[in-house]
């Protein structure tokens, strides 16, 4: 499918679908097909569960892995419940949809329009938590 394409191409500079964040699955007997990929969930189990804080938010809301933080343990696999984050057995790392910084090239490549990214405002839906577990990095302790 072009988004897997054109996904795969973003996320590693290669045309390889099983590297693809989106997947397309079949359904009725392969007469329709359904893209789905992270929805950035506003519960984001990936980055609660995450020992290691290695998943965050970035400036455009997309639940982020931080590649030099991650530890590979698997736990943000389990924990997803859409099965939208991937481990990568070269690298030893996590790593799901980022949105490509807020022009999502599945967006573009879709020639049906079946997927959409709409900008909305990011939410401080952790709060307290969030605010807790980076202040140790933001006053520069655990690096």
């Amino acid at each position: 499918m072009r988004c897997e394409l054109a996904c795969s191409y973003m996320q590693t500079g290669r045309f390889e679908p099983a590297k693809s964040v989106i997947r397309v699955s079949p359904y009725e007997g392969m007469t329709s097909y359904a893209p789905y990929t992270c929805p950035q969930c506003a519960e984001a189990w990936c980055m609660t569960v995450c020992p290691v804080g290695a998943i965050t938010i970035s400036p455009v809301g997309a639940k982020v892995v931080l590649e030099d933080q991650c530890v590979g343990c698997k736990l943000c696999t389990i924990a997803c419940p859409y099965g939208t984050i991937f481990y990568n057995p070269a690298t030893h790392k996590a790593f799901k949809c980022n949105l490509c910084g807020g022009a999502p090239a599945c967006v573009e490549a879709c020639p049906t329009a079946a997927i959409l990214y709409e900008d909305v405002e990011t939410q401080d839906w952790l709060g307290a938590f969030a605010a807790a577990r980076s202040a140790p990095l933001l006053a520069g302790e655990g690096r």
